[in-house]
C-alpha cells in the first residue's frame, strides 16, 4: 500500500499577517507618541491589562494615594483649606496661601504644621518611593507690603522653598523634590478685571502654594 504524500502548507499568509501586524504596532506607538501622556489613564490602563490578562491584582498607587490624602484633609478639618485633584502627570495637592503664610512672609504658620506633618506622612510612605513632587509658589500680581522680599518672584520662590525644605524634613529625600516660584504668571482667576481695577477673591484665590505628586513608572 502507497504511502499518501502530505501535501505542503501553505504559509504565504503568515508574512501578509505579520506586515498587518507590524503595521498596526506602528500605528499606536505613532498614536502615543502625539498624545498628551497622562499618568492616571496610564496606571488605570495597566491595572486593567494586568488584572485582566495577568490575572493578579495591580497596585493604583496613584489612586490609592488620593484616598489617603482625602482622608488626611478630612481628619484635619481643612477641606476648605487643601484642594486635591489630579491631571495628566499625578495629583495635585492645593494650599491657600493666605492660610498657610502671613502676608509678606514665607514662613509656615505654626497652627498649620500639624496639616502639612499628616500630609508628609503620606508622601514619604515607602509605597509611593516612585513619586517626585514639584511645589510651586503663585502670588497675585500685589506687590508684597512690608516685606523681606523685593518682590514676588522671590516671595513665591521662598514660600515653594519653605514647604520643599519641610518635605525634606519630614524624610523624604531632596533628589525627589522640586521648588519653583510662578509670580501671578499662572493665576487661577483674573487678578483684574476688564478695566484694570484689581479683584480683591480673586487675589486671595491666587495666592496658593500648589505640590505636584508625579510617579515615574519607568
Amino acid at each position: 500500500m502507497k504511502k499518501k504524500v502530505s501535501e505542503p502548507i501553505d504559509e504565504e499568509w503568515m508574512a501578509t499577517y505579520s506586515d498587518m501586524v507590524t503595521l498596526l504596532l506602528c500605528f499606536f506607538v505613532l498614536m502615543l507618541a502625539a498624545s498628551t501622556p497622562d499618568a492616571s489613564k496610564y496606571e488605570q490602563i495597566k491595572a486593567g491589562l494586568t488584572e485582566g490578562i495577568g490575572k493578579r491584582e495591580s497596585q493604583r498607587p496613584i489612586e490609592t494615594m488620593l484616598v489617603e490624602l482625602r482622608e488626611d484633609v478630612q481628619t484635619m478639618n481643612v477641606t476648605d483649606d487643601v484642594a486635591l485633584g489630579n491631571d495628566s502627570q499625578g495629583i495635585v495637592i492645593e494650599f491657600s496661601g493666605d492660610v498657610f503664610f502671613a502676608p509678606g512672609s514665607a514662613k509656615i504658620k505654626e497652627e498649620l504644621l500639624p496639616t502639612l506633618k499628616r500630609i508628609a506622612a503620606t508622601l514619604q510612605s515607602e509605597r509611593y518611593h516612585n513619586f517626585f513632587f514639584s511645589v510651586e509658589g503663585h502670588t497675585s500680581d500685589e506687590k508684597p507690603q512690608n516685606s523681606i522680599y523685593a518682590n514676588n518672584w522671590e516671595l513665591s520662590a521662598a514660600r515653594a522653598a519653605a514647604v520643599v525644605e519641610f518635605l525634606e524634613s519630614r524624610g523624604i529625600d531632596r533628589v525627589r523634590l522640586k521648588a519653583t516660584g510662578m509670580y501671578d504668571i499662572a493665576p487661577k482667576y483674573p487678578n483684574r478685571d476688564a478695566f484694570g481695577d484689581p479683584i480683591p477673591q480673586n487675589r486671595i484665590k491666587n495666592r496658593r502654594v500648589v505640590i505636584h505628586a508625579e510617579p515615574k513608572f519607568f
